[in-house]
């Protein structure tokens, strides 16, 4: 039965990791049967050419998950007991915003019970942007789910991302938000397809937009936004014949007459606000000023702020249908413009 469990040497995941994971794997898809005899240590460390340390490691993980058991004198069985696992999630988002707690509500409230009535387990992290720290919580977790749903939102690092996502099994696998280039396979995702809908957002807004001569975009030089961001900036500014300026430091920006501005971050809108507090123009008339994403606090923030936002709500919703009905399929999340007063 040596056939199910293999590594491989170029993978970042630990090899008594590989193990475990190939054994569950092989019991979800009926490739390794119930009480089914594993190999001996000494027989896989043999064939896989491991460490007898790497695969006493991997069997005492799956013991201790009551996976498999151990009979004395016979061997390491396949337990009957555990094959049919419940459904438990791996939450894992880039930061904490009040945006993620709408997708937060919306995927656990969408989500529900399981075929028994009890709710689906739900254990939710958050990495901070932080590869180093993604990459850990991802190789302390990979056999206990059945679902990984992740927002992939990276400063740097994002081909070895890549290289770790594509070795969760991809039938589990669900991304959130945006893709992530070189992650390949029949997954699932909910996304945001940041040029068209910036394009469109901008393209409605067109008649606001058209008392300003020049349109500033704040885009931190350090940063995990996606560059197709500016790409349609650009491509906008062009097709209406608007000036286009990308501002990377916002402590440098000067408020203009005639200039609207568009922010990405929320604390850049916080120095936006203050800084036209600090001039006698008209938010609205004078300046205008554009913010992505929805908040409670944008209704009422300068009589109204004008946002072009994701559905959150719908992007968690959607995510947990595609659990509920266990598919594997790319979805783009609705985009909307929402004018106020100070366009």
């Amino acid at each position: 039965m040596l056939g199910p469990i293999a590594i491989n040497n170029l993978s970042p995941l630990p090899k008594y990791r590989q193990i475990i994971n190939s054994i569950i794997k092989g019991i979800e898809y009926n490739s390794i049967g119930p009480g089914e005899k594993l190999p001996s240590i000494y027989e896989l460390c043999n064939q896989l050419d491991v460490s007898k340390r790497t695969v006493e490691r991997a069997y005492d993980q799956l013991k201790e998950q009551a996976i498999i058991e151990s009979v004395h004198g016979k061997g390491y069985y396949i337990n009957h007991s555990k094959l049919g696992r419940s459904q438990k999630i791996f939450l894992l988002f880039n930061k904490l915003s009040e945006h993620k707690k709408m997708v937060y509500d919306g995927f656990v409230d969408q989500l529900g019970t399981d075929s028994k009535g009890n709710p689906i387990a739900v254990d939710f992290y958050i990495y901070n942007n932080n590869y180093e720290t993604f990459k850990n919580l991802l190789l302390n977790h990979l056999q206990s789910y059945s679902h990984y749903v992740v927002v992939p939102h990276f400063y740097d690092n994002q081909e070895k991302a890549a290289l770790l996502l594509n070795q969760l099994p991809k039938d589990k696998l669900i991304l959130l938000d945006k893709l992530v280039e070189g992650v390949t396979g029949n997954y699932g995702s909910v996304v945001q397809n940041f040029e068209k809908d910036l394009i469109q957002a901008l393209t409605e807004a067109l008649p606001l937009l058209s008392k300003y001569t020049t349109l500033n975009m704040l885009f931190p030089k350090h940063t995990y936004q996606p560059k197709a961001i500016l790409k349609g900036f650009y491509q906008f500014c062009y097709e209406y014949s608007f000036k286009a300026n990308v501002i990377y430091d916002v402590e440098q920006l000067t408020i203009q007459p005639g200039h609207a501005y568009i922010n990405l971050m929320e604390e850049d809108l916080v120095t936006v606000v203050k800084k036209t507090k600090a001039t006698n123009y008209q938010v609205g008339k004078d300046i205008g000023i554009l913010s992505y994403n929805e908040t409670p606090l944008k209704e009422v923030l300068l009589d109204g702020i004008t946002v072009m936002s994701t559905d959150f709500d719908r992007m968690g919703r959607t995510a947990a249908n595609l659990i509920r009905t266990n598919e594997c399929r790319h979805l783009e999340n609705p985009f909307r413009l929402i004018t106020r007063n100070s366009l």
